[in-house]
């Protein structure tokens, strides 16, 4: 079943500003659905601070995740998708371009969302746009898989290392359906 996240334009209440244009997050839930999504665009802040006084306007973006595919994620679609999945684990696959390892690996990765249907797979690409993201999560090496429940890390696999993700993940599931 997928996990459709589609977020069309509106216009919210214009509110005093200070500051300038940055990236704004506002809660939503999408109608029939009942999967709550974040918003993701670029909105006036007030002090760059998050609030719901201080948006003025949004540009917003359409995510999808499907199961049994690997979906790319970036800085600004990331935590939206994570707190969309809700209690499903999500395992993210944190690579360059440029990373030999991260090419073995990936065939492997996308078999491996095929097989567990039940297990958001994302990748994050690790580029200068993304750094905020990566540093964050605390990445000192790619590939980094880290595995997601309820908006947290709760494990971590470094390296290219397919029978440890396999092992990570089985463990995580069975934490989760226990």
């Amino acid at each position: 079943m997928p996990l459709s996240l589609r977020l069309s334009p509106s216009p919210t209440a214009l509110a005093p500003t200070t500051g300038g244009f940055g990236p704004s997050r506002k809660q939503c839930r999408i109608p029939y659905s009942g999967v709550a999504t974040t918003k993701i665009g670029v909105c006036s802040l007030d002090n760059g601070k998050r609030g719901d006084s201080s948006v003025v306007r949004c540009s917003l973006e359409t995510v999808n995740v499907s199961v049994g595919q690997v979906t790319e994620v970036d800085k600004d679609t990331f935590w939206p998708i994570v707190k969309a999945a809700g209690e499903k684990i999500v395992v993210l696959d944190m690579y360059t371009q440029w990373c030999g390892p991260c090419k073995v690996i990936a065939p492997k990765y996308k078999a491996l969302s095929e097989k567990y249907e039940d297990v958001v797979f994302l990748k994050l690409d690790c580029k200068p746009d993304n750094r905020p993201l990566a540093k964050e999560l605390g990445i000192r090496v790619v590939p980094t898989f880290k595995i997601l429940k309820d908006n947290k890390v709760i494990k971590e696999v470094t390296g290219a290392k397919y029978d440890d993700l396999v092992a990570a993940i089985e463990t995580a599931r069975s934490v989760g359906s226990g």
